[in-house]
C-alpha cells in the first residue's frame, strides 16, 4: 500500500463539482461538505477524510515536501 500523503498528490476526484483536482487541491468547504454528509467508501472516502483532517487542523504544511519532491521527479 503506498504512503497516504503520497496518493494525496496522486489521486484526482472521480466525480463531482471538482472531478479532475487531486485530492490535495480540494477546496476546504467541499471537503467540510463531504464531513457533514459522510465520505464515500473506498480509497476516495479514505483520502478525503484524511485531507479534511489535514485541512481542518491547518497542516497543509505536511504536504509541501511531497509536492516538491514530485515536481522534481516529474518535471
Amino acid at each position: 500500500m503506498s504512503d497516504p500523503l503520497l496518493r494525496l498528490l496522486q489521486v484526482e476526484m472521480p466525480y463531482g463539482k471538482h472531478k479532475g483536482t487531486l485530492i490535495a487541491d480540494l477546496p476546504g468547504n467541499y471537503l467540510n461538505w463531504f464531513a457533514r454528509q459522510g465520505f464515500p467508501p473506498g480509497e476516495v472516502g479514505r483520502l478525503l477524510a484524511l485531507m479534511h483532517e489535514i485541512d481542518h487542523n491547518g497542516l497543509g504544511h505536511l504536504l509541501a515536501p511531497l509536492r516538491a519532491s514530485r515536481c522534481r521527479s516529474t518535471g
